[in-house]
C-alpha cells in the first residue's frame, strides 16, 4: 500500500497513526500540499478533489478521505469492534469530528502555523466553534477514559489528530484537564511523542 500525505497534516496523522498502530505494511510518499503537490496532473488523476491523504491499495484501488481510510484499515481490529452498537458510536464521533471539529480547530491551527498569522486575527466563528467542540469532548471525558466504551478505537484516532495540536491554533488546553489526560492516554497507546 502506498500512502500519499503531508506529515504536517492532522488528516494525514490519522492515517499514519492507524497504519503504524496496526503495523500495516506501507510506503509513505510525502506530498507538499502547500507547494502544490496535490494539484499535479498525476495526483489529480488519483484524487480529483486534490486533497491528502490518499491511499493506493496493492490492487491499485484508491481511497481518499482520512476517516474513510481509518475505518477501512481498522476493520477486523480492536479499533473497530464487531459489536454493532460500538461501531455506530464510533461512527457518531467520526462524523461529528468531520463536521463539527476539524474545520474549526484545524482551521485555526492552519491560520497560525501554515499562514503564520497571529492568534488575534483568527476567524471568530472558527474560534467559537472550535472551543465549543473541545468543550464537548472535555464534558464527555468527565465520565469516560476513551471516546467509545473502555478502549482505544478509530474514534479516538480521528479526534486525536487535531485535538493534540489545538494549542497550536491558539486554543487554551489548560482549562481542559480531562481532554489533556485523554490526549496523553492516546499518545501512550499509539506510541507517540507529545506535541
Amino acid at each position: 500500500m502506498k500512502i500519499y500525505g503531508d506529515r504536517r497534516s492532522g488528516n494525514c496523522d490519522k492515517v499514519r497513526f492507524t497504519v503504524n498502530y496496526l503495523q500495516l505494511p506501507h510506503e509513505w510518499i510525502e506530498i507538499d500540499s502547500v507547494k502544490g503537490g496535490t494539484r499535479t496532473p498525476e495526483f489529480l488523476a488519483m484524487n480529483a478533489q486534490g486533497q491528502i491523504p490518499v491511499a493506493q491499495l496493492p490492487d491499485s484501488r484508491v481511497l481518499a478521505q482520512s476517516n474513510a481510510f481509518v475505518r477501512y484499515a481498522s476493520d477486523g481490529s480492536t479499533l473497530l469492534p464487531a459489536d454493532r452498537w460500538k461501531r455506530a458510536k464510533i461512527d457518531e464521533w467520526m462524523f461529528w469530528e468531520a463536521n463539527n471539529h476539524e474545520f474549526f480547530v484545524a482551521g485555526c491551527i492552519s491560520h497560525m502555523t501554515y499562514m503564520a498569522k497571529s492568534k488575534e486575527t483568527r476567524d471568530p466563528m472558527r474560534v467559537q466553534r472550535g472551543d465549543h467542540a473541545l468543550d464537548i469532548m472535555e464534558n464527555h471525558l468527565q465520565t469516560a477514559n476513551w471516546m467509545v466504551e473502555n478502549e482505544l478505537t478509530a474514534a479516538d484516532i480521528s479526534l486525536l489528530a487535531y485535538t493534540r495540536q489545538a494549542h497550536l491554533g491558539g486554543f487554551d488546553m489548560s482549562t481542559r484537564p480531562k481532554l489533556r489526560g485523554w490526549v496523553a492516554r492516546c499518545e501512550t497507546a499509539l506510541g507517540l511523542q507529545p506535541v
